[in-house]
């Protein structure tokens, strides 16, 4: 019995309402691992999907999870229920590289200039 409560069923929701998963993980496997899971699973036809782990936040319980911790720490009280999947939020955030060219495109784009007479 011990070694089911050693497990946790997780499936990943993704932000357009789609899964990967479930799947099985011990209590043990680290937030980076199930990081580098759902990169490899990320569906190809998917754009903008996410190129590294850190492109990558995991929200579960309503808390962003950090790649240290375990699945057994992070786990919520609502996961206890025998049989239960737990589904944690995927959010894919753009690199900061990405994010400079956007903002320097935008600062090109939008100049508006006020002249008061």
């Amino acid at each position: 019995m011990a070694v089911v409560q050693d497990q946790l069923e997780i499936k990943f929701r993704l932000t357009d309402g789609s899964d990967i998963g479930p799947k099985t993980f011990p209590a043990a496997t680290s937030v980076a691992t199930l990081k580098e899971n759902i990169l490899a699973q990320w569906p190809k036809e998917k754009e903008n999907g996410p190129r590294t782990l850190k492109d990558v936040k995991l929200i579960s319980a309503g808390k962003i999870l950090e790649n240290n911790r375990t699945v057994g720490e992070c786990r919520s009280p609502l996961c206890d229920i025998p049989g239960g999947v737990t589904t944690m939020h995927v959010v894919v955030q753009p690199s900061s590289v990405e994010k400079g060219k956007k903002e320097a495109n935008q600062a090109k784009q939008s100049k508006c200039v006020c002249v008061i007479l």
